[in-house]
């Protein structure tokens, strides 16, 4: 059986990060995935599709994306139900995403020196872009 699906779109807001009582991470979040035709006023409509990530992907996911972020999401679609409040049986239908992708551009100017220094931080092999100076004696082989 198979049961894929990969959606790209924009959040509709920013990730909702809550933990289990056992402490594992659960994001929630709206992906809105444009349809591929206009309807009759030549408007694009949109879809959105609710989605649930979790432990250390939804914490990383919630850290790296906010409202209007562009993202591809990568997982499966879940079915499940449960008794509300009011004693009503309520249906959910949602991706529950297994990876993700971030496909904003990359930020410009001084956000983008922010952004390098954020991701280098404790890369020993980060050098601002230049080469580095390797000579026959420093190599094990």
């Amino acid at each position: 059986m198979i049961n894929r699906t990969v959606l790209i779109g924009h959040l509709s807001k920013d990730v909702e990060l809550r933990y289990t009582t056992k402490g594992d991470a659960v994001a929630s979040f709206t992906v809105a995935v444009n349809r591929q035709f206009t309807n009759s006023q030549g408007e694009r409509e949109a879809d959105f599709i609710n989605c649930v990530m979790w432990r250390k992907a939804a914490e990383n996911f919630a850290n790296y994306t906010h409202k209007g972020s562009l993202v591809g999401i990568e997982g499966r679609i879940q079915t499940r139900s449960y008794e509300n409040k009011q004693g009503q049986r309520v249906y959910v239908t949602e991706i529950v995403a297994e990876n993700f992708s971030l496909l904003d551009s990359k930020p410009k100017g001084n956000q983008q020196n922010n952004a390098r220094q954020a991701s280098t931080l404790g890369d020993p092999f980060a050098n601002g872009g230049q080469s580095i100076d390797i000579g026959n004696d420093d190599l094990p082989f």
